[in-house]
């Protein structure tokens, strides 16, 4: 894809990102900012400056939690929101902005409650709908949008984040909560451990 420009902070982080996530998590995340951006400059008063950085940080980092260097004790969404926070703290960002960043990513499965939040927490969470399906949410979408999203192949995202999860959940169950969606993704694993593709709850 052309280069990436969201902003210098987040330019950093894409390559921070480039270089912890599988491939096809970290097309899935750029493709996330990308879909987020469309529709954040659809608002009413658009997402601009800061903002928008913002909106591509969280983008970047919503599912940094399945890196390596992020399999901490908690979900792969809290953890990924500290990985986030933990990032910014260097680049002396607004401590609310920082919260709205951490807050979009720790509630990006959570349907029902992200939409109704704040303006970051609501985009990531309908661009992230949009990837997986919704492209309905995109409409009108750009003859450019659509060009840049097939720059970054899908390379089985859904197996592999799915994948991603569960074998995070299955070292670490207390990561899969039964009430949330690596729970479910675990649940629906251990119902069928032969179960390849995937997964039914995904």
């Amino acid at each position: 894809m052309k280069a990436f420009t969201g902003g210098p902070v987040a330019e950093r982080a894409f390559g921070h990102v480039r270089s912890a996530l599988d491939p096809a998590i970290f097309n899935h995340s750029v493709r996330v900012w990308l879909l987020a951006d469309h529709l954040g400059r659809r608002e009413a008063a658009g997402i601009e400056g800061r903002e928008r950085e913002a909106l591509a940080v969280a983008c970047l980092f919503h599912d940094a939690g399945t890196a390596q260097q992020y399999d901490g004790p908690q979900r792969f969404e809290v953890e990924g929101a500290d990985a986030a926070r933990d990032f910014l703290a260097d680049h002396d960002w607004p401590t609310h902005l920082v919260h709205e960043v951490w807050q979009a990513i720790a509630l990006h499965t959570s349907p029902g409650i992200a939409e109704r939040m704040g303006t970051l927490t609501r985009l990531v969470r309908l661009a992230v709908l949009a990837d997986f399906g919704r492209r309905d949410l995109i409409e009108p979408a750009t003859d450019g949008l659509l060009a840049s999203l097939d720059e970054l192949p899908r390379l089985g995202i859904e197996s592999a984040l799915g994948d991603a999860v569960v074998a995070q959940a299955l070292r670490s169950p207390e990561k899969a909560p039964s009430a949330s969606w690596p729970g479910g993704l675990l649940a629906a694993h251990l119902a069928n451990p032969r179960h390849s593709g995937i997964n039914p709850a995904f």
